[in-house]
């Protein structure tokens, strides 16, 4: 089977010819690039052009409209392969990448998604931030239980993961320009009910760089991620029957709260902040959280950041048996 690589391209010419020398040295060699260059403003498009030049199995494409949805939207459309993979043009691939990929998904078959594990490098050093994060996707790929903390950050490498073409038809693919782009698709394969394959293995090299879109972009801010979590939150694991509540006053508590009084959706509000309680905010009163135990059957949206107190919040529910994924989702 062959391999379609979807490429977007946005001023990468610093990096871009190693990405494409990644992509050439695979050891697994039916494939197919699907470069579209975002409008750049740099040497990406001559790069690109001089690498088609002299490979025939890359093949060039001008975004018809500005951004990374677009991009995807265009090199899916003109994808021959029955298996589809995304690369970022800034990274590079490990030689052996497509072909784990490949193999784990002719294995396991469709319903699937093949990812692998990821490790950052920089020029200036990778901040202790992004270290924890390719810590934490590593630990959930390696089992394959990616789902299980969908709601902190995506549990999917963007650029590491190959499914079947026809496994994205049918979970609507980049159809809707919903950013940020890759926590939305893994949401569709979680709701489409496909599954991760487990992976232990250090398949691509990440770049962190002060200027990736990820930083820079403001469609990838926090309101961005915090939009797209309530919505799937409402959309697939939500019981209006049940009592919902948000755990955590702060910033993203806050937003949380407004965004479900936009919604009209009532919910209580908990804290373990004794500085907090009884105070009325967004037209709801904080209460101790120790009312949860009294609530039948509850749902706990958690904006808790600090590691310390999101241990002792899982432990405490733990304690009054209530089960993650099903009575409570950590937001943060």
């Amino acid at each position: 089977m062959k391999i379609s690589i979807l490429l977007p391209v946005y001023n990468t010419a610093n990096y871009l010819e190693e990405c494409l020398d990644s992509v050439l040295l695979q050891t697994e060699q039916n494939w197919e690039l699907l470069a579209v260059d975002d409008f750049s403003t740099d040497d990406s498009f001559e790069i690109l052009n001089k690498y088609k030049n002299q490979d025939n199995r890359i093949k060039i494409f001008n975004n018809n409209k500005k951004g990374i949805i677009p991009a995807l939207k265009l090199a899916f459309k003109n994808s021959s392969g029955e298996l589809i993979t995304r690369m970022d043009s800034d990274d590079k691939m490990v030689t052996h990448k497509l072909s784990d990929l490949k193999n784990n998904l002719m294995k396991h078959g469709e319903g699937h998604v093949a990812s692998g594990q990821v490790e950052y490098f920089s020029a200036t050093g990778i901040g202790e931030g992004y270290r924890k994060y390719a810590d934490w996707i590593n630990q959930l790929t390696a089992t394959g239980n990616n789902f299980s903390e969908i709601y902190k950050e995506c549990v999917v490498p963007s650029p590491c993961w190959m499914c079947f073409k026809s496994d994205l038809i049918k979970c609507g693919s980049f159809a809707e320009e919903i950013y940020p782009e890759d926590y939305d698709l893994v949401f569709r394969w979680r709701q489409a009910g496909f599954k991760i394959i487990p992976s232990e293995k250090i398949l691509h090299n990440w770049r962190d760089r002060p200027d990736r879109t990820s930083r820079v972009d403001e469609k990838y801010l926090d309101n961005s991620y915090l939009h797209l979590k309530l919505n799937w939150f409402l959309k697939s694991d939500f019981d209006p029957k049940r009592p919902l509540v948000i755990w955590g006053a702060g910033k993203k508590g806050k937003r949380l709260a407004q965004m479900l009084n936009e919604k009209n959706i009532s919910f209580g509000w908990v804290t373990n902040n004794v500085e907090k309680i009884g105070h009325e905010i967004r037209g709801v009163e904080l209460r101790n959280f120790e009312i949860i135990a009294k609530l039948k059957n509850p749902q706990i949206i958690i904006a808790v950041a600090a590691p310390d107190d999101q241990n002792d919040i899982n432990d405490y529910l733990a304690s009054i048996n209530l089960i993650p994924m099903s009575h409570f989702y950590f937001f943060c």
